[in-house]
Formats: structure tokens, sequence, C-alpha cells
């Protein structure tokens, strides 16, 4: 058995230094990708934000594992809105070159630039009024040459180890496609709450796209004090409505401070009687709050930013009219 132990070791061992080769070589090849970038890059992203501006969309070629990286850039593209289709290189002939529109941008994917079926289709897409971007790994390529910019995506050695399966070449272009899509988003001016629409069933959707007010507790479910209330009464209140702290207000209904459990705990260890003091002498005054019609992601900096597990929600009066607890963001799915 010992013996078997240290073999499963020593296969688990070699397994881990083929795996960090495989890693170190894609690195090298990322590396020698960011120190190619130069003005290519540039003509690129001005290309297709110009299209972009004037509604037209992105149509991504590939072919094989090429096709695939495309179908993920044109989603990252579409996701942060620049809208991009794949065309399928194998049906562009039979009909699919109609999705290809005058003033859309092809954004032409192939290892070596001589891929056959993407080849075959270029004289077609030249009939539109398009402009191509063409990312491959040889600038005396067909496809470069056909192309209005070249992006340059050689490498010098693939991860497989026998140098034939597409990994150092896949995950460049990949990484190419993601700087393309996040540099065109920045120069687009393209927000958080851009992005919340494209994902509204998502935590960063419902985060942007809802207001504090639909995600708050309302008044009903708020333990509301004045500040004279004896702090047991303040527990009973706190109690009734299942909350774990207590917003108290002015004679004026204003905001004035917030009790917690946590703050209770924290005095009864050293007073027994607390449950007789006022909480006026006890509350937080001037507590951290959210307007009611903030935008739900302001709840998540506010909590986060201030370490607070529940906070006042207030309107126009600063008058107390709901409250935020932590708890309820992982029901709403907001963490």
């Amino acid at each position: 058995m010992p013996g078997f132990i240290l073999r499963l070791n020593y296969i688990s061992m070699d397994y881990l230094e083929k795996a960090a080769r495989v890693l170190e070589i894609e690195i090298v090849e990322l590396q020698r990708l960011r120190q190619r970038l130069g003005k290519s890059f540039g003509d690129a992203i001005e290309l297709l934000k110009a299209t972009v501006d004037a509604r037209g969309k992105i149509v991504v070629l590939g072919v094989g594992k090429s096709g695939h990286i495309g179908s993920k850039i044109a989603a990252t593209l579409t996701s942060t809105g620049s809208p991009a289709v794949v065309l399928d290189s194998l049906n562009a002939l039979h009909g699919d070159l109609g999705m290809v529109a005058d003033g859309d941008a092809v954004l032409a994917i192939s290892a070596s630039g001589e891929t056959e079926e993407l080849l075959r289709i270029l004289p077609a897409i030249a009939r539109f009024q398009v402009k191509i971007i063409a990312i491959c790994g040889d600038a005396d390529s067909t496809l470069a040459k056909n192309a209005h910019v070249f992006l340059d995506v050689n490498i010098e050695q693939e991860a497989c180890p026998l140098n034939l399966a597409p990994t150092s070449s896949t995950t460049v272009m990949l990484a190419l496609g993601d700087a393309l899509a996040m540099v065109l988003l920045e120069a687009r001016g393209f927000q958080k709450e851009d992005f919340a629409k494209f994902h509204p069933a998502g935590m960063v959707g419902r985060s942007l796209l809802m207001r504090v007010h639909q995600v708050m507790r309302p008044r009903e479910a708020l333990a509301l004090v004045a500040s004279d209330t004896p702090i047991r009464d303040v527990l009973k209140s706190m109690t009734a409505v299942r909350a774990g702290a207590a917003v108290i207000a002015d004679t004026d209904g204003k905001l004035l401070g917030i009790f917690t459990h946590g703050d209770f705990a924290r005095h009864f260890q050293n007073d027994p009687k607390v449950g007789e003091r006022l909480v006026a002498d006890l509350m937080t005054l001037n507590p951290v709050s959210v307007h009611k019609d903030k935008l739900a992601v302001e709840v998540l900096n506010l909590l986060e930013s201030h370490r607070i597990d529940d906070l006042v929600v207030v309107d126009d009066d600063n008058a107390p009219v709901g409250i935020v607890d932590s708890q309820d963001l992982t029901r709403l799915k907001l963490l």
C-alpha cells in the first residue's frame, strides 16, 4: 500500500508538471501577442466603432476551432453592445450570406489564413460594401492580403505535446477577441447600466435595473420607534416584524438613528439591565441611509463599503420608509 500511494503521488506530480508546462507555453504566446499590439489594433477598433455607431453589425467568420473561438468573440461583442453574428462558413454560399449587409464589418479568423472554406467566401463578401479584419498568423496569407486590417496571432508553439492540437493558437485568438471587445466597449462609452439591459436575468442586471424600493422591506415590516422608547420595547418591536434592527425617528418623523440586535448584545454584556434604558442613549445617530429611488446597486456598494448588515431607506423628506437587510439580497439573488 505505501508503494502504491507513492506511485499515485508521483503520477499526480507528473500531471501537475505537464499542466504547468501547458500554461507556461500559452503564457509565453500571450506575452508575444501583447508585444505585437500596434497601430493595426487601433485601426481595428476605429473600424468596428464606426460600424456599430452607424448601426451596422460585426460578422464573425471562422472554421473548426477558430469558428468556436469566433462564436465566443461574437457573444462577447453582442453582450457588450456591439451587435455581432456568426456566419457559418459552410452555409454562407447557400443562403446565409443574406445576413451580411453593406456597412457591416467582417471579422475573419484563421490560424493559417489559408483555410479553404473561408477563402471561398471572400469573393462573395467582396461584393458587399464591408470592411474585413483578418485575425490570422501569417501576414503573407491570402486572408491577410485581402483584409483591410490585419491582426497578427502567429505563435511559435502549440501547447499540445505533439504541437498539433490548436491550443496556444486558440488561446491567443480568444485573448485578442476579448481585447477588441473590451477596448471597443470603452471607446463607445458602454456603461454598467447598458450592460444590465442585455443581462436582465443575471445578478448584474437585477442589481442595476432594480430600484431600492423594489428590494427593501416596506414600512409595515419596519421596527420604527421613538427615541424615548425603552430598549425592552424596542426589542419587542423588532421581534414583532422579525427584524434585526429598529429605526428611530424624531418628532417630525425624520430619520434619527438605528439600534440593532448586535448593539443590544454588546451592551448587555456590560449591563444586564440595559432593557430599562432608553434607545436614545444607545442608538447610532445619523445611520447610513439610501433614497428609495436609487438603483439597487447602490445598496450593494453601501453595505460593502460601510460593513453593515442593515440599511435604512428614506424618502425625499428623509423619513424612514423601509430597510434593506443584507440577508434579503441573497434571497433576491443580488449577492
